[in-house]
């Protein structure tokens, strides 16, 4: 068995394993056709079930064959241009070297004596992302294992920051459409479930900041602690940027710590064209950026940036046996004293590898395509009368539903525009995603790929009002 373990004498058993993996990977990119092929979980699930693990099949070739069966065949491909859905991109050559690299050497990003020059690198890239942000020199942070992550260390950073003395007292302003982690980090925190005040959002379904500042005044008035308001860079829903300079007026005028949550924006940070849209992020006391949404790098990649270094404290802990307290002085750099982790992959070497192959000019590029994409798509949908589209988009997403024309029941368009997700998921042609507008069901484009074209959104929308139409004349044959 030790023939597996990967080390100085089975240097040509990886390189031959690897490549035989890869050119399987690249075939099958090479060959796809669509984004799914539809398999059902009915399907799919027996034949994962009936492989017994304890029966290992000792040859690359046959486990690469069974893969296939069980993965490969019916993933879910990101780089196609008909998948439209979620907050997913296609990743850059690049970035997946760079993972091939980090996986093999294995290092972990804890402690200097686990990592050396990876330490080194992640603080660059740290260092260099603060710098396009504009939190100054104080500014520091660390990578995460996703927005979610980075929400909840930013929320208890602010949390230890305001000094309540009653968990009680505290509140988080985020608006209506910001992201769930928000709720989910207060209740992980400890604090009351009212301790998230939702704040109401405009038209284009951005953070009404008269509204935040009555509520930050009634909180203030009742005694109570402001501890943070999460302006969003980019909501999951909408792609909305709330009004970033205003909110850092309020926050400053409150004591207020603001977070922005830019997992999904931090693509600006990259931009050539549309680097304004996010002007007022840099009077952030912290900021979320995930590289795997707009930076086109394989999950995960993502970091925690604060303003103050100093506030990193509040993760800090000390064991003897990983970063004794003696090495601070000695000025041993521990990512692990910044971080909710301890074990932690060496992702930053991805984004390392991307901007030493491409620059950040050629990622903003990418993502200025999409952009641009974006508002290509939405007017289409704006001049087809089977499509009602809710805003016009800020970044890259554009949610809409089919509207019948011999139809009014709301409940009924609500069911027609579920059953076109459905069964354009089920035929494999393209993914999109859904959410909810005022309680009525909507369907939603997330575009990432530069590689998506006007043609194929055009194509797509034709597709979903296909479906709609085929159930709702066999609701009708049904009805009659």
């Amino acid at each position: 068995m030790r023939s597996h373990l990967l080390n100085d004498t089975t240097a040509e058993h990886y390189r031959r394993s690897v490549t035989e993996g890869v050119e399987r990977v690249a075939a099958k990119l090479a060959a796809t056709d669509r984004p799914f092929t539809g398999v059902t979980v009915d399907a799919l699930a027996p034949r994962i079930e009936r492989i017994d693990l304890d029966k290992p099949l000792h040859d690359t070739a046959a486990v690469l064959d069974e893969l296939e069966d069980v993965y490969l065949r019916d993933a879910i491909y990101f780089h196609h241009p008909r998948y439209l859905a979620h907050l997913n991109c296609p990743v850059v050559i690049p970035a997946v070297l760079g993972e091939a690299v980090l996986s093999a050497v294995n290092s972990s990003l804890d402690t200097w004596d686990q990592s050396a020059g990876g330490t080194l690198i992640e603080r660059k890239l740290v260092d260099w992302t603060t710098a396009r942000i504009g939190l100054g020199p104080a500014a520091d942070g660390v990578f995460t294992s996703g927005g979610t992550q980075s929400n909840l260390q930013a929320l208890l950073l602010a949390r230890e920051e305001a000094k309540a003395e009653s968990l009680a007292d505290l509140r988080i302003f985020a608006s209506e459409v910001s992201h769930f982690s928000v709720k989910k980090s207060a209740k992980l925190l400890g604090l009351g479930q009212d301790s998230v005040v939702s704040v109401p959002v405009d038209h284009d379904k951005r953070m009404q900041t008269v509204a935040l500042a009555r509520e930050l005044e009634r909180c203030r008035e009742a005694g109570l602690t402001p501890m943070a308001v999460v302006a969003t860079a980019g909501t999951t829903d909408f792609g909305s940027i709330d009004p970033l300079p205003e909110i850092a007026e309020l926050c400053s005028q409150y004591g207020t710590w603001m977070h922005v949550d830019a997992a999904y924006g931090c693509g600006l940070l990259a931009s050539v064209k549309y680097r304004d849209r996010i002007d007022g992020i840099e009077r952030a006391d912290s900021v979320t950026v995930d590289y795997h949404k707009s930076f086109f790098q394989p999950v995960s990649s993502s970091a925690v940036l604060v303003r103050d270094a100093a506030t990193l404290r509040h993760a800090t802990y000390h064991a003897e046996y990983l970063n004794p307290r003696r090495m601070v002085q000695e000025r041993i750099p521990n990512q692990v004293d910044k971080s909710l982790q301890t074990t932690r992959r060496f992702d930053a070497l991805k984004l390392w590898m991307t901007l030493r192959t491409m620059g950040a000019d050629g990622i903003g590029q990418l993502f200025d395509e999409v952009c641009d994409l974006a508002v290509e798509g939405w007017q289409l949908l704006a001049a087809d009368p089977r499509f009602d589209v809710v805003v016009q988009p800020s970044l890259s997403t554009l949610v809409f539903r089919y509207i019948p024309p011999a139809v009014t029941d709301p409940a009924e368009i609500d069911r027609a525009n579920l059953y076109a997700r459905k069964a354009l998921f089920a035929s494999g042609d393209a993914v999109v995603a859904g959410t909810k507008v005022a309680g009525r069901h909507y369907l939603k484009f997330t575009l990432l790929n530069p590689e998506t074209t006007p043609a194929d959104i055009a194509a797509v929308l034709d597709l979903i009002a296909g479906h709609a139409e085929q159930y709702l004349g066999d609701s009708l044959d049904r009805a009659s």
